[in-house]
């Protein structure tokens, strides 16, 4: 193989085999430390090479591919497996690696408290999961893609369920199992028409556009559910359950990417349909107001950062509807970064004053200086602060959503208002407010803890200067400059910063303002939960019910009369065979006559 293609199998196949290790040899999963530490070597060789892929790329080397034939009939394939190398799997190579390994690294000291076994089994799953990333990240065609997409869905399972014996954290793995996987249903069929309509699994295959039209609408049917759109973003809060940093893993490059991603990796089908574009460009939009509506009101640090990504998630929907696959997949990138910093670092308040909620947070940025500064950091990343990653990216997507329709880019615009308010409400809460007593006895953790924080904090200050040349390596030329939308954007970021200031920063208020008390009574009243709930119980298993009875006694009714008139029959028969020759002679002897007569007579 090629330099590339070796860097690219390198890391798809060593978090594998470090996972494969640690199911075999269970004395090293037993004994905890050598888990982490092969995992963590694993996922460092991974990163190096993506990181040598992307440079390869940097410099203008053409896209390769390296396939066995998977599954064939007769003499002909009908689809392979092996490695694409090209700009996008590059760049989302070194995103995925780099945030897991991140994250691995800051669990070195979050998780420390774990028993032993439990603590080699959470970083078998860890290797488990990025392999089951890069696979999905490294396909060749839409069917490995989904095999991708499955083991990722599994390994969640397993990270969000770490704590199975807790019930909260086991209904929560559950949840998000299963509307994950009534969602993939969407992939699984739009792989089924693509291959009876083209012949392939291809993402570029030429379709006739009804053809293309149901098919990208399957496929995006399966991205509301992996990337947490309204109205199966229910999972995503809940999947909180699971250790801080599988929170920082699934929402920050991982899980709720792999939907963005397969959008960004069959742009070329979704460009044949306007009207499944039309429906991401205003589904986005929604979800990214009413997720950052949601967002205004929880005291959970952790649910604040979950309603966070799934609005921050439609952005980049909306920005991909709007027929900018730069924009959205730039604004995954740069998302990956501070996102990942802000759980890392919600997750050292918490390993530090042992609560979730705000209030119990106060006055941290004095005695937890660079978790405070990471968090603010990653604020503002957030917020589309000027200068910041996450103000390039960002930009790129108001610009592209405003020639693309003026409600959705109103839509987004109120989001970046209440994104900055929100963030800004954690901020001055939880680091500038007055010190609680949970907080009094509070430090700075160990360096394993601190060290991710520095880099991530390093990249969602400095990322925004990668933004040419990832345009060049997606094959777009772009070069920044300040849009009016970014302008008005960073206007309302600003008054949100200022309202935020103005309700928390001079109190000890921690409660929403009235103004949004509305938005209170519908995050506590759990409206959508309860309308899936009401769905399942009132519908799902009446129906279910109907269709067990109907197999029970209607179908199995029919088979079993079927078999029991077959069997009487024999039975009523069986005396007929005597077994003995003159009986049999005297039949033979009617049965001739009978014959005979019928003959005669016709």
């Amino acid at each position: 193989m090629t330099p590339p293609l070796t860097y690219a199998a390198v890391a798809v196949f060593a978090p594998v085999a470090a996972a494969l290790v640690l199911a075999v040899l269970y004395p090293l999963r037993k004994k905890g430390m050598p888990a982490a530490v092969l995992t963590i070597a694993s996922s460092s060789a991974a990163f190096v090479s993506a990181v040598l892929l992307f440079i390869d790329r940097l410099q203008g080397a053409p896209p390769e591919l390296a396939t066995v034939p998977w599954i064939q009939s007769g003499s002909k394939v009908l689809a392979d497996v092996g490695l694409r190398v090209d700009g996008a799997s590059a760049s989302m190579l070194v995103v995925v690696t780099l945030v897991a390994l991140m994250v691995q690294v800051f669990s070195l000291g979050y998780m420390h408290d774990e028993e032993p076994p439990a603590f080699g089994r959470y970083f078998a799953y860890h290797a488990l999961f990025l392999f089951s990333m890069n696979v999905l990240v490294i396909a060749p065609n839409l069917l490995q893609l989904f095999a991708g997409w499955e083991l990722v869905g599994v390994t969640s399972y397993l990270l969000i369920g770490f704590y199975f014996k807790k019930p909260s954290a086991a209904r929560a793995a559950v949840k998000a199992f299963w509307v994950t996987k009534f969602a993939d249903m969407g992939l699984l069929f739009g792989l089924l028409v693509l291959y009876v309509a083209s012949g392939s699994f291809g993402w570029d295959a030429h379709l006739e556009p009804a053809t293309a039209t149901l098919v990208t609408l399957l496929f995006f049917f399966a991205v509301v559910g992996k990337s947490a759109q309204f109205p199966l973003h229910v999972w995503l809060p809940d999947a909180m359950e699971g250790p801080t940093p599988v929170s920082a893993l699934l929402h920050a490059a991982t899980m709720v990417a792999a939907g963005v991603y397969l959008v960004v990796r069959a742009n070329p089908l979704f460009e044949q349909s306007e009207f499944t574009r039309t429906v991401m460009l205003y589904l986005g939009a929604g979800t990214a107001l009413f997720a950052a509506l949601l967002a205004l009101v929880q005291t959970d640090i952790k649910k604040v950062l979950a309603y966070s990504t799934c609005s921050q998630l439609g952005y980049m929907v909306s920005a991909l509807g709007a027929g900018s696959m730069v924009g959205g997949f730039w604004h995954l990138t740069t998302h990956a970064f501070f996102k990942a910093l802000l759980f890392l670092a919600a997750g050292s308040a918490i390993h530090a004053v042992h609560s979730n909620e705000i209030g119990d947070m106060g006055g941290l940025l004095k005695k937890m200086p660079l978790t405070g500064g990471a968090f603010i950091i990653g604020s503002l990343a957030l917020a589309g602060f000027p200068g910041f990653s996450g103000f390039f990216s960002k930009d790129m997507v108001l610009e592209a959503v405003e020639h693309a329709g003026k409600v959705p880019f109103a839509l987004l615009v109120a989001t970046a208002f209440l994104t900055a308010f929100y963030m800004g409400r954690v901020v001055f809460v939880a680091f500038f407010g007055a010190p609680s007593a949970r907080a009094a006895h509070a430090h700075e953790p160990p360096w394993s803890m601190r060290l991710p924080l520095v880099v991530l904090a390093t990249l969602s200050v400095f990322g925004g200067a990668f933004t040419t040349p990832f345009a060049a390596l997606q094959g777009e030329e772009v070069h920044f400059h300040l849009t009016g939308g970014a302008a008005l954007a960073s206007l309302f970021g600003f008054a949100g910063i200022g309202l935020a200031f103005f309700t928390y920063g001079r109190g000890p208020r921690h409660e929403a303002p009235g103004a949004v008390a509305f938005v209170e009574r519908m995050s506590n009243s759990h409206a959508v939960n309860r309308f899936y709930e009401v769905l399942f119980h009132r519908v799902a298993l009446v129906v279910s019910d109907a269709l067990a009875w109907t197999d029970r006694y209607i179908v199995d009714g029919l088979i079993n009369a079927v078999g029991y008139g077959a069997l009487e029959a024999g039975r009523r028969a069986r005396p007929l065979q005597t077994g003995l020759v003159p009986d049999y002679v005297l039949a033979a002897v009617i049965g001739v006559l009978g014959l005979a007569f019928w003959s005669a007579s016709s």
